[in-house]
């Protein structure tokens, strides 16, 4: 599956447009990382757990997005975001979505 953030994908033709593909997570922090963070931020440098927790949510939601995707047929998606909102204090939702679209 071709993922492209702009509206074209070079050298490849849209045959055919499907419309918006989506896929999301909703993901609460842990109680054991919000200590270890604490300190992190009290000390400085990065929050290694929290970085984690982002890049797994990031991919989990591609992957329901591609699946997404693949139930219409398509071999691409272009103009592909990302979006993230709170939910409640300690849970944020991942968003990804795009155009999904059979190149040639």
């Amino acid at each position: 599956m071709i993922i492209a953030t702009s509206s074209t994908i070079p050298g490849k033709e849209i045959k055919k447009t499907f419309g918006i593909v989506r896929g999301n997570t909703i993901r609460a922090r842990h109680i054991g990382k919000d200590i270890l963070a604490v300190f992190k931020n009290i000390l400085g440098g990065e929050i290694e757990e929290y970085t984690k927790l982002m890049a797994e949510s990031r991919e989990q939601s591609i992957d329901r997005m591609i699946e997404n995707a693949k139930e219409y047929g398509a071999n691409a998606i272009i103009d592909c975001r990302f979006s993230t909102s709170y939910i409640m204090a300690n849970a944020a939702e991942i968003l990804v979505y795009g155009t999904a679209v059979y190149v040639e």
